[in-house]
C-alpha cells in the first residue's frame, strides 16, 4: 500500500514538472525568446535569443554548393574536414552530419 501511494505521487509529481516546464517553454517562445535544447547547426543561442552564426552559415553555404554540384555526402565531409571545417562541437565532420544539415536545408515533405 505504501509502494503503491509513493508512485502516485511520484507519477503527480511527474506530471507537474512536465506542465510547468511546458509552461515555461511557451512563455518563452511568446517573449521571442529561446528555450529548446541546443540549437541547429548555423544557429546560436544568445542571451536567450536564436540568431544566425555566421561561421556556421558560411559552412553551411558550402555544403549547399557541393551538394548542388553533385558531391556526396562523404566527399563534402572530406573536403570540410581537410579546409579545417569543424561541426558545432568541435569534431570532425561526417557524412551523417552532413545529411542532418541538408535535411534541414530541404525538408521533405510528407
Amino acid at each position: 500500500m505504501i509502494l503503491t501511494m509513493m508512485a502516485a505521487v511520484a507519477e503527480l509529481e511527474r506530471a507537474q514538472i512536465t506542465e510547468r516546464t511546458q509552461g515555461g517553454r511557451k512563455a518563452k517562445a511568446s517573449q521571442g525568446g529561446y528555450a529548446y535544447g541546443s540549437p541547429a547547426f548555423g544557429k546560436s543561442a544568445v542571451e536567450g535569443e536564436l540568431v544566425a552564426n555566421d561561421d556556421e552559415q558560411q559552412v553551411i553555404d558550402i555544403i549547399r554548393r557541393h551538394h548542388k554540384s553533385g558531391k556526396s555526402l562523404r566527399a563534402i565531409a572530406q573536403y570540410l574536414n581537410e579546409n579545417g571545417y569543424k561541426s558545432k562541437r568541435g569534431k570532425d565532420w561526417q557524412h551523417t552530419s552532413v545529411k542532418t544539415v541538408l535535411d534541414r536545408l530541404y525538408p521533405k515533405v510528407a
